[in-house]
């Protein structure tokens, strides 16, 4: 079974708890993911082949980011990455599973059908999937004009952008292994039966698309990983820390959010945990009430916390959510909005209004996330997180694959 995406450590980390899980019940199982040192040592450490295409995800979000027009270029040149590495790892496959930013999701499923084998394609967040309920995502490329509200029409016009932008880059790598055009690359991607792998207590999915969603629930792999004793130390000599750390965001409109953020949680009297991530946060001055801390058992430490301020990825809300720790969202781009609004209309966090925090505003969302109020809903909230949403992906997978071979002769 080959499981593939193109994306952060938030598209990688779902598909290393749905490889364990299917290891468990007895299949075969190999990752196609960037080929940045990160996602292979993570793999490595659950003993998961790592297949790497495409240029290192990390260096492609923290450089210099895309204009529109180079977008195609840029899909073109994943996809033609991809088509080999790809191809040559799905060899004697039954499924592939395809995730992550969507031409190469297009590009997996268009090798599932050269070599005749299923394929699922499944997303981390229910906005890139068609619904009366909700908007689409709105990217660079993908402008979406004002005067346009109804949600059936923006998706209409959603379909329009992709295939302007990414039409012609798969229509050509299609044709170089004799498959033929596609007039619709979204709903090519997405198929009749994509599957949702977020948590149902946190994004329910509402009826009335449509298409046939599988919801499995988040694909958490549960991480059994001590903290290092000198973080446990930390955290044992005082009052809990809140955690800052903005995953695989570089927050290049925030040159001083390290300031800011540390600032405002002193302000609050609260100690900190900053999380260096992509954005490569570091201490501000040498006082010894900031823990500066790299990769991490978020699962562990978020369980510490009175609270984590983050940038509002899905496997991080969620994490946060399932510690029942508050939150403080500061969502920078694609669906971390949607998470944000997801934790207030929840009433496990703060929402910050817009992706650039000062001190004045930061501190407001903090004081309100740290109200024994907030972390009373967060804790109620954190019993409903299923964990069992990989186990049940693995589970399905396993069953079609039983369901399209034939019978044993007896």
């Amino acid at each position: 079974m080959l499981l593939v995406t193109y994306g952060s450590r938030g598209d990688v980390e779902p598909l290393v708890g749905l490889a364990v899980r299917l290891r468990e019940l007895g299949a075969e199982v190999r990752v196609c993911a960037p080929p940045d040192e990160d996602f292979a040592r993570r793999l490595a450490g659950v003993g998961v082949p790592m297949v790497p295409f495409g240029r290192s995800a990390r260096a492609l979000t923290t450089g210099a980011p895309p204009s529109p027009a180079d977008l195609p270029r840029r899909a073109a040149e994943l996809i033609a990455d991809q088509l080999g590495a790809v191809t040559a790892a799905a060899e004697g496959c039954d499924v592939l599973v395809a995730t992550g930013v969507l031409p190469a999701a297009a590009g997996a499923r268009s090798v599932a059908e050269k070599l005749g084998i299923r394929c699922v394609y499944a997303t981390f967040q229910q906005l890139t999937l068609p619904s009366p309920h909700h908007a689409p995502l709105a990217y660079p490329g993908r402008p979406f004009p004002p005067e346009v509200t109804d949600n059936r029409m923006l998706w209409d016009l959603d379909a329009q952008h992709i295939n302007a932008l990414f039409g012609e880059a798969l229509n050509t790598q299609r044709a170089s292994i004799g498959l033929p055009p596609v007039d619709n690359v979204r709903d090519y991607v997405i198929g009749d039966r994509p599957w949702l792998a977020t948590d149902p207590a946190l994004d329910p999915w509402q009826e009335g698309a449509e298409l046939g969603i599988v919801h499995t629930g988040a694909w958490i792999l549960p991480d059994e990983r001590p903290l290092p004793p000198e973080l446990t130390a930390f955290l044992d000599a005082g009052t809990q820390p809140v955690y800052v750390g903005f995953g695989s965001m570089p927050m290049r409109a925030s040159t001083d959010v390290a300031r800011v953020s540390i600032e405002a949680i002193r302000a609050q009297g609260r100690r900190a945990v900053v999380s260096r991530g992509w954005a490569d946060l570091s201490p501000i001055d040498d006082q010894d009430d900031c823990f500066v801390v790299g990769e991490v058992n978020q699962q562990a430490l978020f369980a510490r916390m009175a609270a984590v301020i983050h940038h509002g990825g899905a496997g991080t809300t969620t994490a946060a959510a399932r510690a029942g720790a508050p939150q403080v969202v500061v969502p920078q781009l694609a669906d971390q909005p949607y998470w944000a609004g997801r934790v207030a209309d929840l009433g496990i966090g703060t929402a910050h209004d817009g992706p650039t925090p000062t001190f004045e505003s930061l501190s407001a969302a903090l004081k309100a996330a740290l109200t024994p109020e907030t972390r009373a809903r967060a804790s109620a909230v954190a019993g409903r997180i299923r964990t069992d949403g990989a186990t049940v992906a693995a589970k399905l997978l396993l069953d079609e694959i039983s369901q399209e071979r034939p019978p044993v002769p007896t």
